[in-house]
C-alpha cells in the first residue's frame, strides 16, 4: 500500500452538515475499498488566491491515507462527479514526506494541548 495525501475544496455556500456528508462520503469511499486512513483535517474557510466557479472562499479539508494505486483513479473520478468539490488533488508520499507529515502533526497535537 502506498501513502497519500488529498487536498480538497467544498463550495463555501453548503451548509456545516452538506460539509460532514461530503467528507464522510469520500471517507467512506476509502474505508469501503480497503484504504487505511492516516489523518484527517479540517482546515475551514480559507481565501482562495484566484477565483474558482466565481467563489472568493471555499472550506478546505485534507485526507492523509494508505491505498492501493489502482484506487486512485476511481477516488478521482468521484470527486469530479461531485459538484460541491471545487478542487481537489491528491499526490503520492514517499518516505521524507510521511516522515514530515507525522511531524507536523505532532506539533499541532502539541500546540492544541
Amino acid at each position: 500500500m502506498n501513502h497519500y495525501e488529498t487536498v480538497f475544496i467544498l463550495n463555501p455556500v453548503l451548509s456545516e452538515q452538506q460539509i460532514k456528508e461530503t467528507v464522510s462520503k469520500f471517507e467512506d469511499f476509502l474505508t469501503s475499498k480497503g484504504s487505511k486512513m492516516v489523518a484527517k483535517e479540517d482546515w475551514g474557510l480559507k481565501k482562495l488566491a484566484y477565483e474558482i466557479q466565481h467563489k472568493k472562499s471555499g472550506f478546505y479539508h485534507l485526507f492523509q491515507f494508505e491505498a492501493n494505486a489502482d484506487i486512485i483513479a476511481a477516488y478521482e473520478t468521484e470527486f469530479k462527479r461531485d459538484e460541491r468539490v471545487m478542487r481537489f488533488l491528491t499526490v503520492s508520499l514517499d518516505k521524507h514526506a510521511v516522515s514530515w507529515a507525522e511531524r507536523r502533526r505532532e506539533k499541532l497535537k502539541a500546540k492544541s494541548n
